[in-house]
């Protein structure tokens, strides 16, 4: 895969669990600037050292006074869960509009939306062009699909009204080797607690690892256009939750307890044609990811 060396970076929601790898990774050979609330000094601390510039920055107010505006590629992961749409709208959709009036200079945005974003329709494997909806409400996060369409609009209004190259990409199920929703599972699984999954079985997903999150960036900026490309980001295998639960079990010598519920999130399988015809495959087969993630969380655990 390509990779990116020798640029100026911009990531925001470095504090949150997809922009902080993210950032770390792209720092090696980038001059990588984090923005974010920061509200956590260990992890500002962890990613100083790693290299990236940390600027205090909220997307709610739009203060972007200390930041520069001469960046090559805008990384935006930043996200917020609001119970109120006033704060969710201005946070994940009005921010990121005016963060891109800022760094308008930028060869290209990448905008990382979310699969949460489409039609609930039990297993089907949803296209770019699929119809968007509330996928999120029935586990409680009420804001959550609706700010995500949201910053959809803007992002793509904005990328036409100023002539910026941006791709839309829609994240589904992303972790790594010490952190996501399957990492969570894992030690839930560990502790003997239950995971509450969807009443309509199997739970499917594309998960994808952080290897390729970052393997594929360079790829989807590539691909950035006037009017912005939307394109599903997700890993190569269509797995059920139950599924990975079972092998990494098997794994970490612990059998998965579930509970049902209409209270949680349902499928959303993708369908990734478009993504290989842009960018090409994710390769981290799941099996593969999630016998690293537990064999970390193992050795976490004796240490």
């Amino acid at each position: 895969m390509p990779v990116l060396k020798d640029k100026k970076i911009l990531v925001t929601g470095l504090t949150g669990s997809v922009g902080y790898p993210v950032a770390r990774r792209l720092a090696a050979d980038n001059e990588v600037w984090g923005a974010a609330r920061f509200s956590s000094a260990r992890r500002r601390a962890r990613l100083e050292e790693a290299g990236v510039t940390c600027a205090e920055v909220d997307l709610v107010v739009a203060d972007f006074g200390g930041l520069p505006d001469d960046f090559d590629y805008v990384l935006n992961f930043a996200v917020l869960h609001p119970p109120d749409f006033d704060t969710a709208l201005a946070a994940n959709a009005e921010g990121i509009g005016l963060l891109m009036g800022h760094c308008r200079r930028a060869a290209a945005v990448l905008h990382c939306s979310s699969t949460g974003v489409y039609q609930p329709d039990g297993r089907h494997p949803f296209k770019e062009s699929d119809p968007l909806g509330d996928n999120h409400r029935p586990a409680g996060l009420t804001t959550y699909s609706i700010s995500k369409i949201a910053a959809e609009a803007v992002v793509r209004c904005t990328a036409r009204f100023l002539d910026i190259p941006t791709t839309i990409a829609r994240l589904n199920v992303p972790y790594g080797d010490s952190w996501g929703w399957p990492r969570m599972h894992a030690e839930m699984m560990a502790s003997g607690a239950d995971i509450a999954l969807h009443t309509e079985e199997p739970n499917v997903f594309n998960p994808i690892h952080e290897d390729d999150i970052l393997g594929l960036i360079p790829g989807l900026l590539e691909a950035a256009a006037v009017p912005a490309t939307v394109v599903n980001w997700a890993g190569p295998d269509t797995v059920s939750v139950e599924e990975w639960c079972g092998y990494v079990g098997s794994i970490i010598g612990a059998e998965p307890r579930f509970t049902r519920t209409p209270a949680a999130i349902p499928s959303v399988a993708v369908d990734t044609t478009r993504m290989v015809e842009l960018i090409g495959p994710a390769r981290v087969g799941w099996r593969q990811g999630f016998a690293r993630m537990a064999e970390d969380l193992l050795n976490s655990r004796a240490g």
